[in-house]
Order: structure tokens, then sequence, then C-alpha cells
């Protein structure tokens, strides 16, 4: 996420944000690139660039091979220790995997960072290839019924301030990008205490998603429940799921309040 030079703290390092700016823009269309896309990539000056890659090649969390760079295995490291101190294992997945006993298919817990949902906790029994909520994941927030729910908890002044910001991006044909209609549908979600989404975020992807609250009543994460378009409709995904649903986010938010740690590391 970038920074205004106003929201900087006084003792803020600029290379170590640059260096986790290069680890972050390796994705799945960027696995491995030259000295100068990445520096396009985190809008540096190539000189700038080449200094974070040999740091981070000196730490192991980048290779070259033939003039490219991509990422090494010690990355994972980085993401590992967040799940393993907040026990996302222990504390989340139990509830996930109770929704996925129930109505196979798979289950999330997501959080907002910036503009994004970012999946913290999954559990899944589908093997098709399509778009992934593999932990530490992120996608665009207005394309997943867990980011609408989240982006619905915001205060007025956040939400506006996200609408305002936000390049709506189309992942399928059926991806809202109209800012209206998106505000609309963020408000109705509100309204609902929950959201669904179909192929929004890709084709086949059929979803359900309720807020998740912290102690002071706040949207802190989203858990939801998603299928195949081919055989559910939103409104059997309500139908049939939404208690279930609902009584999955009250134990999470219980077990939040009740782990310190974990509330920090999930909560705004």
């Amino acid at each position: 996420m970038d920074l205004d030079d106003s929201e900087k703290p006084a003792e803020f390092v600029e290379g170590l944000a640059k260096g986790l700016a290069v680890i972050e823009a390796f994705d799945a269309e960027h696995g491995e690139m030259t000295l100068s896309e990445v520096a396009r990539r985190i809008d540096a000056s190539p000189s700038s660039a080449r200094r974070s890659l040999l740091t981070l090649m000196a730490l192991g969390y980048v290779g070259q091979k033939n003039k490219r760079f991509h990422l090494r295995p010690k990355v994972m490291a980085l993401g590992s220790a967040y799940y393993v101190s907040a026990r996302i294992e222990e504390l989340l997945k139990p509830e996930l995997k109770r929704i996925v006993d129930t109505y196979g298919d798979a289950s999330s817990v997501g959080t907002l960072d910036g503009p994004d949902l970012i999946y913290i906790a999954h559990v899944s029994v589908q093997h098709a290839r399509r778009a992934s909520a593999v932990i530490g994941a992120r996608y665009p927030a207005h394309a997943t019924s867990l980011g609408r729910v989240l982006l619905a908890g915001l205060p007025d002044a956040a939400l506006d301030d996200y609408l305002e910001k936000m390049t709506p991006r189309a992942l399928t044909r059926h991806t809202v990008t109209d800012k209206d209609a998106l505000r609309a549908i963020i408000l109705q979600a509100r309204a609902d205490g929950y959201a669904t989404t179909v192929d929004q975020l890709d084709y086949g992807i059929t979803a359900l998603a309720v807020p998740i609250h912290g102690a002071g009543n706040e949207v802190v994460a989203a858990v939801n429940s998603s299928g195949y378009t081919g055989l559910l409709t939103p409104e059997k995904l309500v139908e049939e799921r939404l208690f279930a649903l609902r009584a999955a986010a009250t134990a999470i938010s219980a077990t939040i309040a009740r782990y310190p740690v974990l509330s920090a590391a999930i909560g705004p």
C-alpha cells in the first residue's frame, strides 16, 4: 500500500519499504521479471530497484536466472510467521472445516488491506482450476463476497473514500465496475448483513459472505461459503447456508475476543 509523505512516521525506513514492495511486485502474472520490469512495477529508478533486489538476493528471498529475477522459497517464511503467530490453523480453520464438512465446496476468512481482500484462512474440497483462495492471496475487494461485506462494514466516510480512489477492474464480463452500482450493492449488503456474488471474481464461483465482528462490534473480517455457479444460485446459498455461516461468524468473533494476538492480527 502506497503512503503519502504525510502518512509516514518520522522514522519511516524507505529502504525496507522498497524491499517489501519488490517482494509484493511478484504475482501470478509476474512470476519472473527483469530489473527494468521490477523498477516499473514498484515505480522506482533502476538503480534503486537493483539495490533492493541485490539485498533480497543476499538474504535468500530473491533469485536470478538469465537476467530475470524470481522469488525464492524463503519468502514463504514471512507469511508463515503471521500464520503461526496469529494461530490461524488452530483458531480459525475448525469453523471453516465444519462448513465444508456440512456443505462441501469451500470456505474462507478474509480481511481488507486497502482496496484489496486478503485471504487469511481457507478450507476447500475443490480441485478445479480457478481463482485461488490460498492464504495470502489478494483480489480487488469489490469483486468478492468477502470484500463486499467488509466494505459494507466501513464507516460512510471510509466507504466514500474507497469508492472515490478505486479503479474498478473487470475480472470477468460479469464484474460490476460502475461505482454507483457498486455503492448500491455494498449498501444493500450492509442492510442485509450478507453479500452474494456470481462470477464476479472468476467464472464458476458463486459465494455468500457474512461479517465477523471484533470486541467493539466493528467488522474486522468476513467468512464465506462458495461453490460452482452451475450447481448453486445465490438464493440457494442464502436459504441453505446463511444460518450456519452466521453461526460460524459468531463463533469466530468469540474466538477473536478470547485471543488478543488473533484480535490484533486481523483487526484494523
